[in-house]
Parts: C-alpha cells; structure tokens; sequence
C-alpha cells in the first residue's frame, strides 16, 4: 500500500510503497510556520489522509476557486496564492489536527513554482503542477499522509 511522507525541514514529498520510497518531490509548506489554528495560514503536522482528490483529467494550468476548475475566460481569484492542477484536499487523523479538512488544507500545484524547495505556502503544501499531476495519478482517496517537522 502506498503512502506520503512529507518533510517540512527538508521541503521534501516521498511517496512510499510498502517501506521503499518510489517517487521524491520538492515541495512548498507555510511561510507562517507549523501549527492546526485556524485561520493561522500554518501547516499541520500528524497523521492524515487524502480525502478528496478534485481536478482529474484537466490541464496542469488549471485553477481553481473553492475546488471549481476555472473556465477559460473567468476571471481570476483576487488572490497571489493560486491552487492549481490538482487538489489532493486532506483529513486529519489526530486530535490536534482534527480541523484540517475544515481548515482546507490541500497539496496542490501553484503559479510559484519558483519557490517550490522553500517555505512559502499559507497553510497548504504546494508542488509544481507537472509533479501534482504525477502524485495524483500515483495514489488512491484514503491514502494515508504524514507531515512532520
């Protein structure tokens, strides 16, 4: 059964399959630091799952406004923080971060992929688009996820 690592020291995404990493990514977690408070724009740490996957089968530049794919000519949302290509949204599992899905915690591609290797995110963790779009043909819903620090 597979499942994902995700390092906030190293800015690092493994997928593993039994106890062997198959796939290692760079990735983007909160600039504001690690915490579950809401509305704190931090990352959680714990144990989680992927509750949701949104986005399949749509380009690598799509985005998205509250988990709707962008059409061509709407505008885009008022914000520097685009979710792009795909959204793996995630469920915490311990009582500390319970409030993740509520709090729309996703891995996600971004416009920044610039800063991808580096704290930047508010809250979420980005990847660029093309790995996002690899990642989420890799794993299932319910795949388990764990983030530490």
């Amino acid at each position: 059964m597979k499942n994902i690592h995700i390092s906030i020291r190293d800015q690092r995404l493994t997928v593993m399959e039994d106890e062997t990493p198959i796939r290692d990514y760079p990735v983007s977690t909160s600039r504001f630091g690690i915490g579950t408070e809401e509305g704190s724009m931090k990352t959680p740490t714990g144990r989680f799952r992927v509750a949701e996957k949104i986005g399949a089968g749509l380009p690598s530049d799509a985005v998205f406004q509250s988990r709707v794919p962008l059409k061509p000519d709407d505008p885009l949302p008022p914000t520097d923080d685009l979710v792009m290509s795909r959204i793996l949204w995630l469920d915490g599992l311990d009582e500390h971060n319970a409030n993740t899905r509520d709090r729309f915690i996703y891995i996600h591609g971004t416009k920044h992929e610039d800063k991808i290797g580096n704290p930047a995110s508010h809250g979420c963790v980005r990847m660029r688009n093309a790995d996002v779009t690899e990642l989420f043909d890799l794993i299932d819903e319910d795949t388990p996820v764990v983030i530490e620090a």
